[in-house]
């Protein structure tokens, strides 16, 4: 089963009062995420993560990125609205 991936979309510059420019996340965000072992705990950090782009702004490029690289990493991905995301394993979809 594939692991949830990092809402990190590689651009990693913060410029953004200590928020990256990318995914709006600062780096002991970043450092959290990685601690991060199951999947809910993922999904509900993403959560938080697009909660914060909603509140910071200037983010419309991150959950299509987001959705590519879910889609590499064979992650189903669903945006719900209201900052909410529910993601599946692309093979137990099957």
């Amino acid at each position: 089963m594939s692991k949830i991936p990092s809402p990190c979309i590689d651009v990693c510059k913060f410029k953004r009062d200590g928020h990256c420019i990318g995914c709006s996340m600062t780096k002991p965000q970043k450092s959290a995420f990685k601690a991060l072992d199951k999947d809910d705990q993922r999904v509900a950090f993403i959560e938080l993560v697009m909660a914060q782009q909603t509140v910071l702004g200037r983010y419309a490029h991150w959950q299509k990125a987001f959705a590519k690289k879910c889609r590499k990493k064979k992650v189903a991905l669903k945006f719900l609205g209201e900052g909410a995301a529910a993601t599946r394993n692309e093979d137990e979809a099957a």
